[in-house]
């Protein structure tokens, strides 16, 4: 069931409804959001909050991508590394059977 959370960024409040499983994941994601929106504010180069939420929303969708990139090579990387393991493995008891015959 759903309930409303408040959350604050930048120092407005806001109501969003929310499964009552999420709400630590909501909560830490509103921190997160305000967080980096401070940070872009605190440089003064970005004027405007609905430029500083712009360029907030990219650099978070810059960080998750390039985390979905990095994983996705170490994943490739483990999955190599598995099946050499598994054909080592293989190679080993291929050997140890020749053996007992």
């Amino acid at each position: 069931m759903s309930a409303p959370v408040n959350v604050t960024i930048l120092g407005k409040e806001y109501q969003i409804a929310c499964p009552e499983d999420e709400k630590e994941a909501l909560i830490a994601s509103a921190r997160m959001v305000h967080k980096n929106m401070e940070k872009i504010r605190q440089t003064g180069k970005v004027v405007g909050v609905d430029r500083i939420a712009v360029m907030a929303a990219l650099n978070i969708a810059h960080e998750f991508i390039q985390l979905q990139s990095d994983e996705g090579h170490d994943l490739e990387k483990m999955n190599a590394k598995i099946l050499q393991l598994k054909e080592r493995v293989s190679a080993f008891l291929d050997e140890d059977r020749q053996l007992e015959l």
